[in-house]
């Protein structure tokens, strides 16, 4: 049943040149035909995008972590003492007067850490006591504690952070860099995806392509099962009659493509043949069983199981493959209650893992070259969200979402390590030294490779669009 099919041909039309030379020769007709039409399905673009010119990149690839929910930027970097000192006194009428929250609707107390911090390295960067082995990356760390953003719901917040627009419609931060620079590995996508936990409120528009051609989408990788879906042949399915068929069928939508030149018709092209290399680079990206004892050490893994440990090894092999972009995306976060016994856990869950990613990096000649972002949509409020004011306890206080100020960190890819960019006020509410807006974050990380933010546009219903929207300015500060 799987032998060569037969195509409907007309005399000299396109369809009758495929069927008549074969499918070896017409394999390589419809790869000169597509190369020509779309440079990017190539491994490596014959043309840069304008977007690439005149800037020399400091990182080829980026590991992105979104700690989804938000953590509580007061509880792990930006410790404010005078906070701590005000603990249980009621925010300012000044500050209340006219403040809008996602809950908290009477005036609130104001909450304290109760962890204690201490400064690391040379550079003295400030951590919790909850991440004692993060702590000792302090000097590769560039720690910015000036971020804002514009909306304090998840979904809306979420894909501020991922696209730059709070609605659904526009690319993400990894497609853009996919669609910016491509990949270097043939064999693998060039934007990877890796969960633990459930997907976040605003689903897989973040990591979507948008309107840009969906080659360009992220791959979400499982852990259990097939690392893709439908990645392995069913039963009676051999690698030969897979071969066969996607030749067939990438003959008709070739055909499809000279008549109506879809970008989207090229897609499928290049995704089956994709889809059939990645059937034997996956399994082996996979299996970090593979890895040395010392390294399932530094990184705290449990083979076979999903964690976020287990996709930080990945992301480093991933990285280590030519992969251009991986995020990880990591739930639980939201703490509107208990906020200091699930702090303290969820900080064990992750302080090793980033911790060995950052070493992992740096021992293997790669953290100059790969840019490692750690963030969230937004920060947490430094008063109680219930608005307890007396008689609370500390094992149930929570904190609302927080949208003026809060603390992300990059290390490696041109970043100046051992660095803490831009402050807030006494109480962690207001930015008061060098602000960074989303879209700033998003142009510097742009530029960080190679990319010109106001260059990397892409037309769509009858204008050019970009991730930075009009707004954006690079933080000069941060570049090495």
């Amino acid at each position: 049943m799987f032998e060569s099919l037969p195509l409907v041909s007309s005399p000299h039309s396109r369809r009758h040149l495929f069927q008549s030379i074969g499918t070896g020769v017409g394999a390589m007709a419809l790869g000169s035909m597509l190369a020509k039409d779309f440079p990017s399905l190539q491994a490596e673009e014959a043309t840069p995008h304008p977007a690439r010119q005149g800037l020399i990149p400091k990182a080829k690839n980026v590991i992105f972590v979104h700690m989804v929910g938000a953590p509580s930027h007061l509880d792990l970097y930006d410790y404010k003492p005078e906070l701590v000192r005000l603990d249980g006194e009621l925010v300012p009428d000044e500050l209340w007067e006219g403040l809008r929250l996602a809950f908290i609707r009477k005036q609130p107390a104001l909450l304290g850490t109760k962890f204690k911090f201490s400064k690391h390295g040379e550079s003295g960067n400030e951590f919790s006591e909850l991440l004692p082995n993060l702590a000792k990356c302090a000097d590769d760390m560039c720690i910015i504690k000036s971020l804002h953003t514009e909306h304090f719901n998840h979904a809306p917040a979420q894909l501020f952070f991922t696209t730059g627009f709070a609605r659904f419609g526009r690319p993400s931060f990894g497609s853009w860099v996919n669609y910016g620079l491509g990949s270097e590995n043939e064999n693998l996508p060039g934007f990877v995806v890796l969960i633990t936990g459930s997907v976040a409120g605003a689903g897989n528009s973040l990591w979507g392509s948008g309107f840009l051609p969906s080659r360009y989408q992220g791959t979400e990788f499982r852990t259990a099962g097939d690392p893709v879906l439908f990645l392995s042949n069913p039963d009676g399915m051999t690698t030969e009659h897979r071969r066969l068929i996607i030749d067939r069928v990438n003959d008709l939508n070739a055909l499809r493509y000279a008549d109506v030149r879809d970008p989207e018709i090229a897609t499928r092209i290049s995704q089956y043949e994709l889809a059939y290399r990645m059937q034997s680079s996956v399994p082996e990206l996979m299996d970090i069983e593979s890895e040395p004892k010392r390294v399932h050490e530094m990184y705290g893994t449990a083979p076979g199981k999903t964690s976020f440990a287990n996709n930080c090894l990945l992301a480093r092999r991933l990285v280590e493959r030519g992969v251009r972009f991986v995020q990880l995306f990591d739930q639980g976060w939201d703490h509107h209650s208990q906020v200091f016994p699930n702090m303290t856990k969820k900080a064990k869950e992750v302080d090793q893992p980033l911790a060995a990613l950052i070493t992992d990096l740096k021992q293997r000649g790669l953290l100059d070259e790969t840019l490692v972002v750690w963030g969230a949509e937004f920060g947490r409020t430094p008063m109680v969200q219930d608005g307890a004011q007396t008689g609370r306890s500390d094992d149930k206080v929570g904190r609302d979402h927080h949208k003026d100020a809060y603390t992300v960190w990059m290390a490696g890819g041109g970043v100046r390590g051992g660095m803490t960019y831009g402050q807030t006020d006494d109480i962690g509410f207001h930015v008061v030294e060098d602000p960074m807006h989303v879209n700033d974050f998003h142009a510097t990380l742009l530029h960080l490779l190679g990319l010109n933010h106001e260059k990397l546009t892409f037309r769509f219903q009858g204008r050019d669009f970009r991730l930075t929207d009009i707004a954006g300015k690079v933080a000069d500060k941060i570049i090495a």
